[in-house]
């Protein structure tokens, strides 16, 4: 794994140019080792993501009895499947920092039964998790809370779940739905199950790359729109064989959003057009700022076309894209409004008081709402230290404040404590300055 120094300061860039080989996505990556983990047979993984939320589900997977081993120093893993159970019936596992592998772990914990504590780093235990708890305890489950109520750390007892019908709240986080869908064949062994949405879904793109990984490894599921979801009785989970993990479209943002505002192309390669993954969507709102985009099979490319325009969307859709476009509306022609975001201050971070503070310091005018964040951009950028609260995606999206664009130049620009960026990019500072040309 990369290591940084406790900051790094990246000086402006006339101009962004080149391409990037993208790593692999995250959220697709957990989500398939946890299936590959319950599914009949073996799962060859290529591609996996190398990074600190990856290694913290290895190692869980590990501890609860499931075998698998990395290709050399490859990216590729060979994952032994389970058939639905564990090995180890009691286990106490540290989840650091990463929602998508304690919610649906500890969803399938509870639906396989055994004795189980899983609890991370500090920020993990400010995440809530009290809608996905309620579900599984209305079902039968037996978890409790060992710290604040509604937040890990948690201690899961067997339970009996047998459920028909579940409700899960869908305002707060769509990882909460994902968990019941991935541990839902194995609470419908014997009857269907129906898993209900109370209220309005976000982030419902991670809901289809959920859906459309459960198809790839066997299961089937009838939906209702988005306000249920029902699986029958007795489907188990099958190794789909050879399974690849695509490139990670948040990540890619960044370099996209590098060629709108400083000249490009800019290439991403690992995810384009047929991408299971809602953040390939951030292209939309590039297009809305005016930049050319161009995408093939398995790339993307993103070119300026004058100075960015000012926006004014709905990023429920794309919250940790969206975080990219809130940089990027410094280099547009006037105040841009992101709006129906407030599930970014459940993240790693509150990102919405965090985007505003380090906004702020680059001479933006900020306005921050419960749900939404006004952008004004300053005449001229102002040199300034980011601090990234121990979250990737505020050191990633801040580089791009380096990057000269149409209407007014980058700034020297000091990221404080890069490391964050191991959570799901390790050479993230390498492949931007593979692009970033040096004014």
């Amino acid at each position: 794994m990369k290591h940084y120094p406790h900051h790094i300061d990246l000086k402006p860039a006339s101009r962004a140019h080149g391409s990037v080989a993208l790593p692999g996505s995250k959220s697709i990556s957990n989500r398939m080792l946890l299936l590959a983990a319950l599914a009949e047979g073996t799962t060859e993984i290529r591609e996996l993501l190398a990074s600190d939320d990856t290694h913290v589900m290895l190692m869980a997977l590990q501890k609860l009895g499931v075998r698998w081993t990395q290709h050399g120093q490859s990216r590729d893993y060979a994952v032994t499947g389970t058939g639905g159970t564990l090995p180890v019936h009691s286990a106490d596992l540290f989840m650091g920092n990463a929602g998508t592998a304690i919610r649906p772990l500890t969803a399938a914990l509870a639906a396989i039964g055994g004795d189980y504590t899983v609890h991370g780093v500090a920020r993990m235990h400010e995440r809530p998790i009290g809608d996905l708890v309620d579900a599984l305890n209305a079902a039968g489950a037996r978890i409790d809370y060992t710290g604040n109520p509604g937040f890990p750390p948690l201690h899961i007892h067997r339970g009996n779940l047998h459920p028909q019908r579940m409700q899960v709240r869908g305002n707060v986080s769509s990882q909460f739905l994902t968990a019941l869908l991935m541990a839902g064949p194995l609470m419908a062994r014997h009857q269907p199950l129906t898993i209900e949405v109370v209220g309005e879904l976000i982030s419902k793109p991670y809901i289809e790359i959920t859906l459309n990984l459960l198809s790839r490894f066997g299961i089937a599921v009838e939906r209702d729109g988005w306000s249920s979801f029902t699986l029958a009785p007795g489907q188990t989970y099958r190794s789909p064989g050879t399974i690849h993990v695509e490139g990670d479209a948040s990540s890619a943002s960044y370099f996209l959003a590098a060629g709108a505002i400083a000249g490009g192309p800019v290439r991403v390669e690992g995810v384009g057009r047929g991408s299971i993954q809602g953040d390939v969507r951030f292209v939309e709102a590039l297009q809305q700022m005016g930049a050319e985009v161009a995408l093939g099979e398995n790339w993307i490319e993103a070119r300026a076309n004058g100075p960015l325009k000012a926006i004014d969307a709905d990023f429920n859709h794309i919250p940790d894209a969206a975080m990219t476009i809130a940089v990027a509306a410094l280099y547009a022609d006037g105040t841009s409004t992101l709006r129906n975001i407030a599930s970014w201050r459940v993240k790693e971070t509150d990102r919405l008081a965090a985007m505003a503070i380090e906004l702020r310091k680059l001479g933006a005018l900020v306005e921050e709402g419960a749900d939404y964040l006004r952008v004004t951009p300053p005449i001229v950028l102002e040199p300034a230290a980011i601090d990234t609260y121990d979250d990737h995606r505020m050191a990633m999206c801040f580089s791009l404040a380096s990057l000269d664009g149409t209407l007014r130049r980058g700034t020297t620009v000091r990221i404080n404590d890069p490391q964050c960026v191991a959570k799901t990019f390790p050479d993230y500072f390498d492949a931007f300055a593979r692009i970033a040309r040096p004014a």
